[in-house]
């Protein structure tokens, strides 16, 4: 006899709990939602309705493969980051609540540059760099909530580039956000600046890598978690060489990992062309974003 939503949602539950999972709930819902083809909230509107035998295979599917600590955002395929959903694969990095602080500081400082009337008139138009972009989930933000900014973005992984060009012409973005392929700043044209680079780049260290759970450890891309044996490998990459790619009175800003921000800090000032840096902490009060102004003394090369 075919399950209810409200019958499918409580052995789910169960099921889930048993095999694990930190929200059960939660998870049965988002997977029943994805099975149905509906949102969320669209469960608990009819919870008597009886699943028809595609949806309860497809959540049956759907749930097996949680079990495995398959994240669920990769079998659902989609995640929502601040105002957009974006596609996510195991290509990617799935984008977490933590980020939204970097995009925070970031649309403060594109704010602080010259207002709207300027850009809108030709005069002027913030140019800003996302590296190690992923799923695109920084640019296609700091796009959808600046109507003005313009961005390049970048990755490594080919196939990183390919989900987040997705993104950006489903969003309707891709006018204003140019995804490049390519390594850093390694890649960019030599004469190009930027008003603002942002990144979120690996920063997981060595042992802590290897004690992550399984759910990140066994599904999400290395290349976008690990960070060497101190978890700091590509800021010592990508701060000084940022010093060469802002235009005067530039801004760098990168998310870190917990306990990072005072090295981070340190790598700033090591670089000898930035202002002290500064940090941002997330909603659990954790610094998790250090940013630095060029020095008036370096104009971007």
């Amino acid at each position: 006899m075919a399950a209810s939503v409200s019958d499918a949602l409580r052995a789910a539950t169960e099921w889930l709990r048993a095999s694990g999972s930190r929200s059960p709930r939660r998870d049965a819902e988002l997977l029943l939602a994805n099975a149905r083809g509906v949102d969320r909230t669209e469960l608990f509107r009819a919870p008597e309705r009886v699943l028809t035998p595609v949806e309860e295979r497809r959540f049956d599917g759907y749930l097996v493969r949680r079990q495995a600590r398959e994240p669920v955002a990769y079998i659902r395929g989609h995640r929502a980051f601040r105002s957009i959903e974006l596609e996510v694969t195991p290509a990617v990095l799935i984008p977490r609540p933590e980020t939204e602080t970097l995009v925070d500081v970031a649309l403060e400082v594109l704010a602080a540059l010259p207002g709207p009337g300027a850009a809108a008139s030709g005069s002027y138009e913030p140019l800003a760099l996302d590296v190690g972009t992923g799923s695109g989930c920084i640019a296609l933000a700091l796009a959808a909530e600046n109507p003005y900014v313009r961005l390049v973005a970048t990755d490594v992984s080919e196939a990183a580039v390919e989900v987040a060009r997705r993104n950006a012409a489903r969003l309707g973005l891709g006018g204003r956000v140019d995804i490049r392929h390519g390594d850093l700043l390694d890649d960019l044209p030599s004469r190009e600046r930027f008003d603002l680079i942002v990144s979120n780049p690996p920063y997981i260290p060595e042992a802590e890598y290897r004690a992550l759970e399984a759910n990140v450890r066994d599904y999400e891309p290395r290349l976008a978690l690990h960070g060497g044996d101190d978890g700091l490998d590509v800021y010592r990459r990508l701060i000084p060489g940022s010093a060469g790619r802002l235009r005067p009175g530039g801004v760098l800003a990168v998310e870190v990992g917990a306990g990072q921000a005072a090295a981070v800090r340190a790598l700033c000032a090591a670089a000898g062309a930035f202002r002290p840096a500064q940090e941002r902490a997330d909603l659990a009060g954790t610094p998790r974003v250090v940013f630095a102004r060029l020095s008036t003394r370096h104009a971007g090369g």
